[in-house]
């Protein structure tokens, strides 16, 4: 595995496009790690592993790995931070396996949940075990004004050292959605602006939702290469997610990325990818 000096990864750590670019390894996960450092765990937003599960994971990823995992939907989305006391004991013990890999946890909360609801997200994050971190993300309009709601907000999780997720769609509603892969993400992203908020103590967290076409990424990364270098030199060890409205690309963008970051950062390893190669057709 690569040792880098921040965490990059992907929303996801297995695709049928990413055949033949990963080292060899026993499991997707394991391939996927000797490049990676981080990955989101976007299934326990639907679906909680068990236990098991969740031991085979661990036995297949180094020490200095770290998983992203969401919390899950009923708690997010259906409650809204509500009583969910037992709900989030559930899971947690569940997980347990894997908490010495844990990164911060990924509470994505849905457009519904707005200033009204502020109060059910600071009780849920006081009660939240000490050893545990967490980042929050969220698309109520009314958070990305700049307004007294922002504010509230801004100041609730600096109090608590929680870290707001920087959600980059920008050049994803930049593409024309001439392919399925690209309306669909349209129809599913939330289309916000990019709000930046630094917490002392806590890794910041960036999530970048990437065009369609690899190079018309270059000037919508740009802005994060000065920035992610800066948060590195402070001793912070950030956070970059690389998504595409089809995640076979993903790896083409991480790279891309990683070349762009390595003009900033100083010994900075190229990632251990095979090129993509294009299979030719049968006619």
């Amino acid at each position: 595995m690569l040792s880098l000096p921040y965490y990059l990864g992907c929303p996801q750590w297995q695709h049928p496009d990413w055949q033949g670019r990963l080292p060899a390894g026993p499991s997707s996960l394991a391939q996927y790690s000797r490049v990676f450092n981080t990955v989101e765990g976007n299934t326990t937003f639907y679906a909680t592993p068990t236990s098991a599960q969740c031991e085979v994971w661990r036995s297949q990823v180094p020490e200095c790995f770290r998983f992203l995992f969401k919390f899950p939907r009923e708690i997010s989305h259906d409650a809204l931070l509500a009583r969910t006391d037992s709900q989030v004991r559930r899971f947690l013990t569940t997980l347990a396996p894997l908490q010495d890999v844990f990164g911060p946890f990924l509470l994505q909360l849905p457009a519904a949940f707005g200033p009204q609801h502020l109060a059910n997200l600071w009780r849920f994050l006081d009660r939240l075990p000490d050893a545990l971190t967490c980042t929050v993300e969220m698309r109520h309009p009314a958070f990305f004004e700049k307004g007294e709601a922002e504010r509230a907000l801004n100041q609730g999780l600096r109090e608590r050292e929680v870290a707001r997720v920087c959600f980059d769609s920008r050049p994803l509603f930049a593409a024309d959605p001439v392919d399925e892969s690209t309306r669909d993400a349209q129809r599913k992203k939330p289309k916000l602006p990019v709000h930046v908020l630094p917490v002392a103590r806590a890794n910041p967290v960036v999530r970048f939702i990437g065009h369609p076409e690899l190079e018309a990424n270059r000037e919508y990364l740009a802005p994060w290469v000065p920035r992610m270098a800066n948060w590195i030199a402070e001793g912070r060890k950030p956070y970059m997610f690389i998504h595409m409205p089809d995640n076979g690309k993903a790896f083409s963008l991480a790279q891309l990325w990683q070349g762009l970051l390595r003009e900033k950062v100083p010994d900075l390893p190229e990632l251990g990818l095979a090129h993509q190669v294009d299979q030719p057709g049968l006619f």
